[in-house]
């Protein structure tokens, strides 16, 4: 179980080239991405042949904003959070630099490898003046950070606090970002394509004091995201319909995923609705058997009894993975 199923979800193209066998088609559980994509995204008019729009984007932003509970001057459209992540270390912000661990890969590249804590160190690290990453919810145990605690340490450090609510639209009462003051020395990283099943849109927002906003917008360029994602994340932000209705079926399909799983000896762990986590004797063999039946899951190289299962999105497809559980 080596190579890339242990740095990020998907790779179908992996799977099926490591299990030749498996039977079609593959049902990845790998990515905590929503299984029901926004349904807007087909009908989306897009200009493939225009640059992307200033005003356009900036009513994306404003649109964003909204749905955020921010300003719109305190938001920047990025090509993916992940660019976001990417782009924190020329930033200018205070060393020394740590990541809440465990957590994203990315966090722990963010900042070149340096500095892994463990959440209980979060108040004593930002007391001292530097820079904290962290996820809420956080990836891959789901555990959510208190949110009067992460405002208290906000207002009190002398550093600052980077939250990566890439997962935050199930559960929007968990954000920090309506409840920041225009000079709180945070930043927050919001994704697009996780709630919205569209990750292939590539689109992402960074929210914090202007100043900081303004100098990311100077890395990113004249033309940060595309039309596609302009068009797409407006339709998709301003549905408030479709987001309330998906908010409750996401927990939903949630709670009948933990009664499979239970079923089958294994302890879901995770308060994010689209993704749990459980601790099996060996991840490996688990993450082997369900693959040889067309099932990919998200293994973890620094923790080899864990093992992350998405939902699978139907009726048919959650019978699929109780069978494949109790295959063995």
């Amino acid at each position: 179980m080596q190579g890339g199923w242990t740095f990020h979800g998907g790779r179908l193209s992996e799977a099926r080239r490591a299990y030749p066998d498996a039977p079609e088609p593959w049902l990845d559980l790998s990515t905590g991405i929503n299984p029901h994509a926004w349904p807007g995204a087909a009908d989306a008019a897009i200009d493939w042949r225009a640059l992307p729009d200033a005003e356009e984007l900036a009513e994306l932003e404003r649109v964003a904003a909204a749905y955020f509970g921010t300003a719109p001057g305190r938001i920047c459209a990025l090509p993916g959070t992940e660019i976001g992540l990417r782009l924190l270390d020329g930033l200018g912000l205070p060393e020394p630099a740590w990541h809440v661990a465990p957590g994203y890969r990315t966090h722990a590249e963010a900042f070149g490898g340096r500095g892994a804590i463990d959440r209980h160190a979060l108040a004593d690290k930002l007391a001292g003046g530097g820079t904290v990453l962290l996820a809420n919810p956080n990836n891959p145990d789901g555990h959510v950070f208190d949110l009067d605690t992460l405002l208290r340490l906000a207002r009190e450090a002398k550093g600052w606090l980077v939250v990566d609510e890439a997962f935050a639209d199930a559960a929007p009462d968990n954000s920090v970002v309506p409840h920041l003051e225009a000079r709180a020395k945070v930043l927050v990283l919001r994704s697009f394509g996780k709630f919205f099943g569209l990750a292939g849109v590539r689109l992402g927002f960074a929210i914090g004091p202007e100043p900081l906003i303004d100098a990311l917008r100077g890395k990113l360029g004249s033309w940060p995201v595309s039309n596609a994602a302009i068009r797409i994340g407006t339709g998709a932000y301003g549905d408030a319909g479709w987001i309330a209705a998906m908010r409750r079926r996401l927990v939903a399909e949630a709670a009948a995923l933990d009664a499979v799983l239970s079923r089958h000896g294994l302890d879901p762990v995770g308060e994010c609705p689209l993704f749990r986590l459980v601790a099996v004797r060996d991840g490996a063999a688990l993450f082997d058997r369900l693959a040889r039946q067309g099932i990919l899951t998200r293994p973890f190289d620094y923790a080899p009894t864990w093992l992350r299962l998405g939902l699978p999105g139907s009726e048919a497809a959650l019978a699929r993975l109780d069978r494949a559980l109790a295959d063995g």
